[in-house]
Order: C-alpha cells, then sequence, then structure tokens
C-alpha cells in the first residue's frame, strides 16, 4: 500500500523487509547449530565422501572430469552450497538452489541425457543422514521433532529443485533411505578410483583417520562395502578430542590435523555469513 504522496506506507515497507530477509532456516533452528559446528561438518564430509563413492550414478560425477582430479573439493563445493543454503534469506537461498539446478542442467546438455531423479535424491538423503548422524557423535542425541527440522531444510532444497519422490514427513524419509541404501549404492571401480584420490590428495595418515570416522559416521551397509571396520581406533581420541573443548584447545588439534590445501576453507565453515 501507498501513502497519499505515492510512498510506500511504512507498515508495508516493514512486512517487505521482514519477507526479503527471513531465513530460509530459523535462527534458532538445531539446523543452523549442526553446519555452523566445523567439526560436525567434517564428519558429515567424511561420510559423504564414503558413500558419493558407492553410488551408481557416481559416473557423472566423473563427467566432467573433475571428481577425480580433486573429489574432496568437489565434495566440499557441496558442503559449502548446503551451509550457504542453510544460512542465507529464504530469497538468497532459493537463488543458490536455482543455480544449482541450473549447473546440473548445463552438465545433462552437454552430456545429452538425464540425471535420474533417485541419484539427486540420494544426496539429499545424504545431507540428512549425515546432518543427524554427525551431530550426535559429537555433541548430543536429537529429539524426533529436531530430526524432523532436519529432514524439512532438505526437503524444501529437494521441492525448489523439482526433484520428484520426495517422502513427505521424516518417518517416510527413514523407510525410503532403507531402501536405497540396499538399492543404489555398489562397489564399483569408480569407488576404487575415488579412495585412491583420497588417499593421494590427504596422505597416509589423514587418509586413515578419515577411514575411521567414516567406520564410525556410516550405515552398516555402506561400511560393509567399504571395508571400514569397526573405527575403535578413533574411539579414544574422539573422546580425548571432546575433552579439549572444554579447555578451548580443538581448533589448536584441528589446525594440526586439517590438509593445508584445504584448511582456510574448512575453518570458514565456522564463521557462516548471517549466522
Amino acid at each position: 500500500m501507498t501513502t497519499a504522496t505515492g510512498e510506500l506506507d511504512p507498515t508495508s515497507k516493514n512486512t517487505a523487509e521482514k519477507i526479503l530477509n527471513k531465513g530460509f532456516v530459523s535462527k534458532d533452528s538445531v539446523v543452523r547449530k549442526i553446519w555452523g559446528n566445523t567439526d560436525v561438518i567434517l564428519f558429515i564430509f567424511a561420510g559423504a565422501a564414503a558413500e558419493f563413492a558407492l553410488n551408481k550414478a557416481v559416473d557423472w560425477l566423473y563427467f566432467t572430469g573433475k571428481l577425480p582430479k580433486d573429489p574432496l573439493a568437489r565434495l566440499f563445493s557441496t558442503v559449502v552450497y548446503a551451509q550457504r543454503i542453510i544460512f542465507s534469506s529464504a530469497v538468497d537461498a532459493n537463488a543458490a538452489i536455482d543455480q544449482i539446478t541450473m549447473i546440473h542442467k548445463n552438465v545433462e546438455n552437454a552430456r545429452a541425457s538425464t540425471i535420474p531423479d533417485w541419484a539427486y535424491r540420494d544426496v539429499l538423503f545424504m545431507l540428512i543422514n549425515y546432518s543427524i548422524r554427525s551431530f550426535e557423535i559429537l555433541e548430543r542425541k536429537l529429539s524426533h521433532a529436531e530430526k524432523d527440522e532436519v529432514f524439512n531444510t532438505f526437503y524444501r532444497v529437494g521441492k525448489r529443485m523439482g526433484i520428484s519422490g520426495l517422502p513427505l514427513n521424516f518417518s517416510a524419509w527413514q523407510l525410503a533411505h532403507r531402501r536405497q541404501l540396499q538399492e543404489d549404492l555398489t562397489y564399483s571401480r569408480h569407488s576404487k578410483d575415488l579412495f585412491k584420490q583420497y588417499k593421494k590428495h590427504l596422505g597416509c595418515p589423514r587418509y586413515f583417520l578419515m577411514r575411521q570416522i567414516q567406520a564410525l559416521t556410516v550405515p552398516a551397509s555402506v561400511n560393509e562395502l567399504l571395508l571400514l571396520g569397526s573405527g575403535k581406533p578413533i574411539r579414544p581420541i574422539l573422546r580425548l578430542y571432546k575433552l579439549t573443548q572444554r579447555f578451548g584447545l580443538q581448533k589448536t588439534i584441528r589446525n594440526l590435523i586439517l590438509p593445508r590445501q584445504y584448511k582456510e576453507r574448512i575453518l570458514a565453515l565456522g564463521n557462516p555469513p548471517n549466522r
């Protein structure tokens, strides 16, 4: 509405600003706590790296040649996009989602084929699953309502992207996720190559650490395909790492662990914009 002078009514202006500035995820949401915690994000990253390697649609990630050259950077970009969406206004988040959709459409056009919807769903399922698992390993158990928040956030991302066949609630997602793990994963030559590249880019000590984190984080079916083991060697280290949080030493230890070429970008995850 406008005033008699033709100016925008102050009340309407304030309402419009609130709509524009409304967050895609509310500021008090557990989703922001999850995706604003660098350590949790690193566990999400590790779990996704394992499952990405097994996905039957992983050949799409090989098409551009970017994944095998630097798989960690490629996976890191997925994490950065997810965080950007979570900490943006609804308007900016939708713009970021539309950009992701456009990038994938360009790849489809270049390959003259279509990425199946189940492959898109699998990525969303990974983000839901590892968000919950990673936070519960490092912090605390989530309530059912909090798990619903995580699901609903990525459900809205999928709806915006126009992905079909999305489960409508967390309980339905749990069933769909179990089916997805049974039907969409296999150990292939791409799996073998990706883990070879992980080792090359991380070096032996960090590669060992990544596999131990994956052993704790991934579902049993993923663990079986990758022969990750029980993760027992890292459990005492994890307990010690949690103790360092009380004394503010976790950042120092994290800095020693992180690969130099990714350190700056990874540490920036702990200070997302619009936090």
